[in-house]
């Protein structure tokens, strides 16, 4: 089992590469139990689509 720093590192990664499956399946199960690192991905997720929405209407 991840702990909420490996789970977070992953969720960053996922950002900006594709994860492998072990990486994939890890993080799913940790996420499962993990409501903090839910919102993380969430958060993180959120805050990437609006920098690109952001960067869009910049130009």
């Amino acid at each position: 089992m991840l702990t909420c720093r490996q789970a977070t590192q992953l969720l960053s990664e996922k950002q900006d590469r594709q994860l492998v499956l072990r990486e994939q399946s890890n993080l799913q199960l940790h996420l499962l139990v993990c409501r903090s690192c839910r919102r993380y991905g969430k958060q993180i997720k959120t805050l990437s689509q609006l920098s690109k929405t952001f960067i869009k209407y910049d130009d």
